[in-house]
This record gives structure tokens, sequence and C-alpha cells, in this order.
């Protein structure tokens, strides 16, 4: 072992300190691949990878001293259970057997991902089952048949049982996703909802395989013989028992190169060309069109939130079900006092108006919120009680519905019980109804026996209780009473923070004051380390397109970009919003494009970015459609809101907008960032952004209310200059030099070639030729880099990935992602304030400092 290979070295991944040791050691000798070079690798696959192995036990498959040749290969070992040299922060479930217990790790994060480079595991498998929040082995939530081709065959033959196979799986309902194995064959992944277990899944599998084989018999065979395979291909529908496991997507394999388990799409297994792609291969395909397989992790979202049915916007309640089976389902009449009718109630018939507050002294002590409504009581719990302060709003946990005759219930629930505890009526009579917006809203005004008249505002947040029971999550607001004049009060929703004081103006103060003109409110970059504890929280996704803001006034659509150029004309479509919107307006939102399989796709936008012309833009509209997703309300009729708390200028923008064609809301949830994180993961997305529930919305300033939490790291940089190509691109550009702006200069960070396609390499080129400059526009370029370099003016702004920092300031292993028109070069010095590179952690960082 070489004096390199003998240093260890501590890192910092996602706040989790590793221990590094042998980076150099070969363990793909025909590649010379190293160890360095497979956790990079998995570092940066993380954000697809993770979602397909989430919350499911891990089996490795290790190589210590590398896979070896076909010569010599390599010794590997199967491991399962989780030693006692693993990190503690590692996730870990336990599977009972009938004559022991295995520790599995669980692959939740890409710190558990670098620790298992660290350990040479090379290849992950999982199987097609999930942990409940429980611990329990849940149903399988994806059916996975693995086309394994015998001597004599190839990728060629599975393509085609694939092609066989898909064509009867979709006239079962599902959808099959194929995946080149990395090994030999291709794997077929199609979702499950999760309502059938492994035996019934597998039977399913194995009458596929058998009918397959019945129709192809000169190429298929589904018996597991060795002696029957040759000249054939297997159809292994063992894959879906739930004691066996399937290499993860995006494992490494190990073979004599490091290929991988690789997603693909339905066209490319048309291609002849059609073969087995390595890491490198596989990096740059993720960078520039994500994740093939993405859609099978919406299959079954098993997250306190978001789930992707919200994303979607469904919400269905059948109209024609009984209210109280939930209700009933909970709860034996012979072992409580309190009522269990045993029929369903009248639904409609809520002519009633009785509420009821009781005092429940159960595991924990809450209120419960009861209203009539259809026939029950619609019910919500309230962990800190009922609100007595107008600036304190409180959390409601909407509950099951109750029967009418729980409005005069008190008595204990026997210990043991569900809800086991005294309850209490702390207030009860009957209300005046101003709202009902099922799921949405509810404002009402009680008349209360005991406490007098109070109104209330109860507003879903759109989000599940952190509590794992999937329960949704609504905020509950002391109201005004109906026209009373605003006092000064606070408007924080937390009893910890005191927010601004609500302010209003007229109408044409508040359309001077926010109007497309506006500057955006910023965020800064952050982990979900920076949320503070002290604060309460509602997530976003971060969605990958241009900021905007659109003022809506007199029917009529104005959009601006964050530097407050007019894009109206770029996006005409986006007229809409004066029918979505309820009276005049002006929203913070996110102009984007999405794929075929529903995720923002800046690519596509940037075909959009910049034209003006009538013609031009019908044209691109076709092609590139687009949608304002709004997130904010800064304005609304005669009232400035800016200096409202988030949750309730959330609550207005829901009340304000419709979504419908072009105008969507995003959706926004309370609670927990881990689970709005992996959500955002499932989804294909660029991460989440966290709002602090109590947070103003400061125009032009980046304010820290705003944490933008992303993924992967990625960067806006300004261009400075390009060198010439080779091979291929000999005769045009072979990689751009790009750098921030810093006090002193325009700071060099180093060199992108990957990822340009020939359109951008063509829209370069001419943007170039009218910024051609003679000198350098670096602080600190080094001579290799510019001793064949072209310079231009520094005024091209583009957005890149990249793995890391080094500690010589430059970035490794950086890939292009487009040009951001959107942003200046003043954009970009702003943005690298808030991400400090020079405390970007890195290996060499972490052996230096």
């Amino acid at each position: 072992m070489s004096g390199s290979s003998a240093t260890a070295t501590v890192v910092s991944v996602d706040g989790r300190r590793i221990r590094l040791t042998s980076l150099d050691k070969v363990l793909y000798p025909e590649t010379g691949t190293t160890k360095a070079d497979v956790i990079d690798y998995y570092a940066r696959i993380a954000p697809v990878l993770l979602p397909h192995a989430r919350v499911r036990p891990l089996t490795r498959k290790r190589w210590v001293d590398g896979v070896g040749t076909d010569a010599k290969p390599g010794t590997v070992f199967f491991q399962k259970n989780l030693d006692d040299t693993a990190p503690e922060w590692v996730e870990r479930r336990t599977i009972e057997h009938s004559d022991h217990s295995t520790a599995y790790p669980v692959l939740g994060d890409r710190a558990t991902l670098t620790w298992l480079g660290q350990i040479a595991a090379l290849e992950l498998h999982v199987p097609q089952w999930r942990f409940s929040r429980d611990g329990e082995q849940e149903n399988p939530d994806r059916l996975v048949i693995d086309l394994d081709p015998g001597e004599g065959v190839g990728l060629a033959e599975c393509a085609e049982v694939a092609r066989a196979a898909r064509a009867i799986l979709s006239g079962m309902g599902l959808d099959p996703m194929p995946v080149t194995s990395g090994s030999k064959g291709i794997h077929l992944y199609a979702a499950l909802d999760g309502s059938i277990d492994s035996r019934a899944v597998s039977a399913v599998a194995r009458e596929l395989a058998r009918a397959l084989e019945a129709d192809h018999p000169d190429l298929v065979v589904s018996d597991m013989t060795k002696s029957l395979r040759t000249g054939k291909v297997l159809v292994d529908w063992s894959q879906n028992s739930a004691a066996k496991t399937t290499v993860t997507p995006y494992s490494l394999r190990g073979r004599s190169s490091p290929t991988v388990a690789a997603p693909r799409t339905w066209d490319e297994l048309d291609s002849a060309q059609l073969a087995h792609l390595d890491f490198r291969e596989v990096l740059e395909r993720v960078a520039q069109n994500g994740d093939p397989l993405a859609p099978m992790s919406r299959g079954r979202v098993d997250s306190l939130e978001p789930s992707p049915a919200r994303l979607d916007g469904f919400d269905a309640t059948p109209a024609s079900r009984d209210r109280l089976e939930i209700y009933r389902s909970k709860r034996d009449g012979s072992k409580t006092p309190e009522p269990v009718p045993t029929d369903a109630p009248h639904a409609g018939s809520g002519a009633g108006a009785s509420f009821v507050i009781q005092e429940h002294h159960a595991s924990r002590l809450h209120w419960d919120f009861r209203l009539e409504h259809d026939g029950v009581l619609v019910s919500w719990a309230l962990p800190k009680g009922v609100p007595t302060d107008p600036g304190i709003n409180h959390l409601a946990v909407q509950t099951e519905d109750h029967p009418l005759e729980y409005g005069v219930f008190e008595g204990t629930i026997p210990h043991g019980e569900y809800g086991g505890g005294d309850v209490t009526i702390w207030d009860s009579g009957t209300f005046e109804l101003e709202k009902w917006r099922e799921g949405k809203e509810v404002i009402a005004t009680l008349h209360g026996e005991k406490h007098g008249t109070h109104r209330y505002a109860l507003i879903n947040t759109g989000s599940r209780s952190g509590s794992g029971s999937g329960k949704d999550s609504w905020l509950i607001h002391l109201m005004e009473p109906p026209g009373a004049s605003s006092p000064k009060r606070s408007s924080a929703t937390s009893p910890r923070t005191a927010g601004p004081k609500r302010t209003r103006t007229t109408v044409g103060s508040a359309r001077s004051a926010a109007t497309s003109d506006t500057a955006p409110m910023l965020a800064t970059l952050a982990t979900e380390a920076d949320l503070d504890d002290d604060a309460e929280w509602a997530f976003e996704m971060k969605w990958d397109g241009i900021r905007s803001i659109a003022t809506i006034v007199d029917g009529r659509v104005r959009l601006a970009s964050r530097n407050g150029n007019d894009l109206t004309a770029s996006y005409p479509e986006l007229a809409i919003l004066a029918d979505a919107v309820d009276g005049d307006a002006v929203l913070d939102g996110e102009i984007v494009t999405f794929d075929e399989r529903g995720r923002p796709d800046f690519g596509q936008l940037q075909s959009r970015m910049g034209v003006t012309r009538p013609k031009d833009v019908a044209a691109a509209a076709k092609h590139a459609p687009v949608h304002f997703i709004a997130f904010d309300v800064l304005s609304h009729d005669s009232s400035v809101v800016t200096a409202l708390p988030w949750s309730e200028r959330r609550a207005l923008l829901d009340s304000v907008v419709t979504p419908g064609g072009a105008v969507l809301v995003s959706p926004a949830f309370v609670g927990d960032v881990a689970a709005a994180v992996a959500t955002s993961l499932e989804q294909g997305l660029e991460g989440v952004m966290a709002k602090r529930l109590d947070g103003r919305y400061s125009p032009s300033r980046r304010s820290r209310a705003w944490l933008k939490i992303k993924h992967h790291r990625s960067l806006e940089v300004v261009v400075g200059g390009w060198r010439d190509g080779r091979g291929s691109r000999a005769s045009t550009i072979g990689s751009l030099l790009v750098g921030v702006p810093t006090d002193d200069g325009l700071r060099y960070l180093g060199r992108v070639g990957t990822g340009l396609t020939e359109r951008d390499l063509a829209t370069l080129s001419t943007t170039f030729r009218a910024a051609a400059r003679s000198t350098s526009p670096f602080i600190d370029v080094p001579a290799s880099d510019a001793s064949d370099a072209h310079w231009v003016t520094p005024r091209l702004v583009v957005e890149v990935h990249y793995a890391e920092m080094t500690a010589s300031g430059r970035l490794r292993h950086a890939t292009w992602r487009g040009i951001r028109s959107d942003k200046s070069p003043d954009d970009v010095a702003s943005d690298a304030t808030s991400l400090d590179l020079a405390g970007v952690s890195s290996p060499r960082d972490a052996e230096e400092g």
C-alpha cells in the first residue's frame, strides 16, 4: 500500500463526519477506477438513487480488495447485518427471524452512501417492499421482472422480451420501465399500490413469465434450470419474493468495469447500439435528462408529507361514504362509554349548527374542536389548546368525524382503549357559518355557553401531522369579529416569536407599493441543519424555472423578472392569470415548463427565454408551454400584505388564486423537513424551500426567513472565456472558463465542458463573437488554463452542477445546466456571498484543516 493510501481523511457529508482511507486504492483494475471515484459517484448520484432504495433493508456485496480481473476475480462477500464498526448515525431496522434477528442498514441519505463507498460496498441490493413507520414489513410497492440472457443471447434479445412483457403488463394497468442491469440483462419495474402481499405479486409475476414462454417458446424460458437457458432469455419472477433482493437502480456492479444498473427509456431499448453504461455515462445522462425511473418512486409515497396526490391537487372524498366508518373502527361500544352508533349518518342533513370543545386528558392533554356539518361533528385536535391571542395561531390536526351524540359526551374512556382518558366539555353552543371550503378552509363565529362569542378560521396547510398518523394538519386562528376595525396586534404564528404588525393601504398606494416592478424576496442557501428549532416552518418544493412577479390589475397581466425586466410578451399564455385571480393582486411565483413526466424542465424553458416576436413566441409555445406556479402574494385589492406573516399570506393566496390550466399554486406543507426533502427527491425536484410561518415578505432582501435546501450542489457563474474543443468538437467550443464576481474582480472557479449540446454551442458561439475582448477578465486564472483561452466580457450567467469545491477554490466535476438569462452578474455576486464558497468542504479541505 502506498503512503497516500494509508492516509486517513475525515470529511463532512451533510453534517456527518466520515473517516475515509485508501482513497487511491484501485477497485476496478481494468479501468483504474479508485475508491475515491466510487465514493464520488455515489455522492453525486445520491439524489436519484436514494428514492429507489429508501426505507428498505439493504444487503451489500463488498469487494474489499477490488473486483480483480476476469482471469483473477477479487473476493466478494454478501453482508446483510450491520456490524459494530458502522457509524452510529446510520439508520437501521431489525428483522426478526425464527431463530435470530438481523439489523439491516437503511439507505436514507448521502452520508450513508459515502460510508458504503468507504467499505467498498459496490453493489446495493434491496427487496421490493418497504418498512412501515413502526418498523413492520409493508406490502410490496413495485413488481420486478429480471430478464437474464442465457448463453448465446444478449441485450438485444432481452429488449425483445421486455417489449413483449410491456404489452402484457400495460394490459394489466401497469406501466413498466426498463433498467439495464449493468451485469447481463434487463430489469423491468412496475409501480404497485401496496394493496397485495409479496406472495400474490410473485404469483402474478410467475404467470407473466409462463405467458411469455407460451407466446415465445423459442426465445423465453421461465424455468430456473440452467440447462434449459441456452439461447433463451430467463424471465426470473422470483425477485418478488419478500425474501429476495434486486440490485437497486443506479448501484454500481462488481464487474470488470464499473457498470451501473441504469434506468433507460423504451426508445433506447429499440436501439441496435443498446449497451450497458458505466458510471461516468450515467452521471452525464442524469445531469442532462434526470431519472427516467422517477415515476416509479411516485407509485406509493409513505412520507408524512407531502403526498404525490396532494402535489397533483387530488383530494377526493366520496360523497356516498359512511363518514363514521373510521370512528366506529376505532371503538368497541361494549368497552367505552362513548356513543358508538351503528347506523351511518344522514349525509346532507346538516341543517344544525352546534359545536363542542372538549378538554381531553389522554396520553397527551389536548382540546377537541368539533363543528356540526353534514350530519356529523367534523373534528380537530388542538395540542396547544384554543387560541386566545389573534397574533398566535395554533396547530389543529384533523381527526375522524364524530357522531352528533358526541356533542354532550363527558366521561372517562378506559385506559387501553383508543383515546383513553378523561373528557370534559370546555365549551359548547351554536355557531354561525361564514365559509366552508371542504378540506381547505372554515370560518365560523362560535356562541359559547361558557366562554362567549369568538370568531375562528381553520386553514388547511396541505400537510400531514408529524405524529405519523397521516392526519391533515391545519392552523386555527382567532379572528376579529365581522366589521371590526383592525387593532394593533402581533401577527406571529408561534408562541415563541412576535411578528410584524398588520398594515393596510389604499388601492392606489397598494398598486404603487407592490407591483411587478417590486424586487422579489430572496432565499438563503442552507441545509436541514440550519433550520431554527425555535421556529415553525412550512415547506414547498423548489421549482426549476424563472422567478417572476405577476401584477394583475383591471384584468391585465404584467410579468417581470427578478431584475425587473418585462417578460409579458414572451409568455402570452399566462394572461390566464387575470381569470384565475379574484380581484387585483401582485403575486410572486415561478415560470416553468414540464417534461412528459411532469417534472420542471429548465432546458426546455430556455427555448422560451428572450423570445418576443409574436410569430416566434407562438411557435415556441407549441413545443414548450409554460405554467405560472404562484407561491406568495404581495398585495390584494386595497392591501399591501408583505408585512403579514407567511401563514396569513399563504391563506390569502389560496383564497384569491383558483388553480387551473397554466396557473398552479405551489403546495405547502408544515412540519417534517426530512419527509419534505425525501418526497422532493422522489418527485425528481431540485430541493425544498423552507419558510418561517411567522416570516414577513422582505422585497429585494435576502432573508433567513426563507431557506433553500438543495439535493445537489449547483451554482450560477459568469463566463469570462472559452477554450477550443478537440476531437468531435475541434471546430467549436471545448470548455467554458467561469467565475464569480467579488469586490476584487472576477474570481476564477475553473472550466465547464460536460453537458453542452450542439444547440448550446451554437448559441454560445454567437454570444461570444459579440462579447470578445483581448484581455482576461479574471483576477486569478492559472497560466495553464489561460494559455490558449479566448476572452469575453463577463456578462453571461450560466448554471452548473458540481461535485465539490477543491481546496484551491475550483469546481470539481462541473456540468453545464444552461444559460440564466433572467440573472445578471450582480445576482451571482449576491448568491455567492450566501454560499460562502471558501467554506465548502472537500476531502482535501478536511485533511488540511
